[in-house]
């Protein structure tokens, strides 16, 4: 069972500053102060406790997928042998295309979020899903449009 992890206490100011990180990760403090009305240290400060307190736990680049060749993307149900959900889990959110592994409820286990660069790829990632030991069955359903993604937590 995973870890109950307590809720960070965070103000208005905290929320701002994430809201400011949102939009650009890389801003400087020295922008987000002016943006906010505080100084510079002050942002330093709670972006540093803000880390400490695994509230903001990394920063990453935002990449368009089918910039760099991923045009495909599959959300996948797994129905999985009872005990084994994590374990089997585990093995899936292994490959590198895989962005999201969820416990679910209704009809299916578990659903995953996969990119790939075409459905050669997405035909070989489900023979080797099925055959998995523990995977009763799949089901596979390819996105066709996005509406909305969001790149990042609404806070």
């Amino acid at each position: 069972m995973d870890e109950v992890v307590p809720t960070a206490k965070i103000d208005d100011l905290d929320v701002a500053i994430l809201r400011q990180l949102n939009v650009d990760g890389r801003r400087s403090y020295r922008e987000i102060a002016r943006e906010l009305g505080v100084s510079i240290s002050t942002v330093s400060n709670r972006v540093k406790r803000l880390e400490q307190e695994s509230v903001i736990t990394g920063y990453v680049p935002v990449v368009d997928p089918k910039r760099i060749g991923y045009d495909v993307i599959a959300v996948i149900g797994v129905r999985i042998s009872r005990g084994k959900l994590l374990e089997v889990q585990r093995r899936i959110g292994k490959d590198e295309r895989v962005f999201g592994v969820y416990d679910v409820t209704g009809e299916w286990d578990s659903v995953i979020m996969v990119r790939f660069k075409n459905t050669r790829e997405l035909d070989s990632f489900i023979k080797k899903l099925v055959a998995m030991e523990n995977v009763e069955r799949s089901y596979t359903q390819v996105v066709l449009n996005i509406v909305k993604e969001e790149k990042r937590v609404v806070v």
